[in-house]
């Protein structure tokens, strides 16, 4: 059997295993269950779910988000592991001298973020705790290589950056961090896969898990390399990257039924705001929970 990795630039603990395929982490750990490893790369993690569904990958990972996306449009995800809350990971910018002191003035804005990402999560459970709606009280645009400077210009009223943009943006100054990311959500890699491998083949599972520890350890213990790896591939500076890059914890943890609890709050507010169109009940997409296309109501889940 080869299993099928899928990698795109937004996972990082994904993204620096694909870049270390000299090192053989994922083949090493696979060889001994006589399973080989093939990389497919793509650019957009929100089709993580429809590629474990058509079969194109076994096993993907992405922000918060998108597994509750999948789940709600009937792919059969099963939840795999979980990286350590990265706290630091991202944040809602504004202008230093915005009139926008707290998130409750955000209403009747704009606001640019990458739509279907964890970034959706973050703003909608912070207009959910001030009591307004991501669907009603904001205009919620798909960011570009251009929020930068239509924020800085006013052109925007916020901006959710991450990583080498964000380490980029407040070293340049002229910014305000609205929101940090750790004060709203938890900000976890997500880790998952097609049910018929996590429930029939834990065990490779398990070993794709290891390889992803694995290259976790080397980015940690090595921060400049791979800053510069991800600056020679995607741009930026690798002092930006590296910024970032130490900001994460570089950490695997288990699903336990506090990250469900996570999820779960997340798939209700995008039901009741209606970024997706049916409720989903995360604990389906648990190993041995059966195939349920992911739907059920909040008042049935179990965590």
């Amino acid at each position: 059997m080869t299993v099928t990795i899928g990698v795109h630039s937004s996972n990082p603990s994904l993204y620096h295993l694909y870049h270390l395929t000299r090192l053989g982490l994922a083949q090493e750990e696979l060889a001994p269950l006589g399973e080989s490893v093939v990389f497919h790369p793509y650019t957009d993690g929100v089709r993580t779910g429809e590629l474990l569904s058509r079969g194109v990958i076994d096993f993907g990972g992405t922000g918060s988000t998108p597994p509750v996306t999948a789940q709600a449009a009937g792919h059969d995800i099963v939840y795999t592991a979980v990286s350590a809350p990265r706290p630091g990971h991202g944040a809602l910018l504004v202008p230093e001298d915005s009139p926008v002191r707290t998130v409750a003035d955000l209403k009747g804005t704009t606001v640019h973020l990458a739509i279907g990402s964890w970034q959706t999560h973050l703003v909608a459970k912070a207009l959910d705790d001030t009591g307004l709606s991501y669907a009603d009280d904001i205009t919620a645009v798909r960011g570009t290589a251009d929020s930068e400077e239509l924020l800085r210009t006013g052109a925007v009223a916020a901006w959710v950056a991450q990583g080498a943009q964000l380490a980029a943006a407040r070293r340049t100054g002229g910014l305000r961090t609205l929101i940090r990311t750790g004060d709203v959500i938890t900000d976890r890699s997500v880790f998952f896969a097609r049910r018929d491998l996590a429930e029939n083949r834990p065990e490779v599972v398990e070993a794709l898990t290891r390889a992803l520890r694995r290259a976790d350890d080397w980015a940690a213990a090595h921060p400049r390399r791979a800053a510069e790896i991800a600056a020679a591939d995607l741009g930026g500076s690798a002092d930006d990257w590296e910024t970032a890059l130490r900001a994460l914890p570089w950490r695997i943890e288990p699903v336990t039924d506090a990250f469900v609890a996570e999820q779960q709050e997340a798939a209700d507010i995008f039901h009741r705001t209606g970024f997706i169109d049916r409720p989903v009940n995360v604990a389906h997409a648990l190993a041995g929970a059966g195939r349920g296309a992911g739907s059920g109501s909040g008042a049935d889940k179990a965590v």
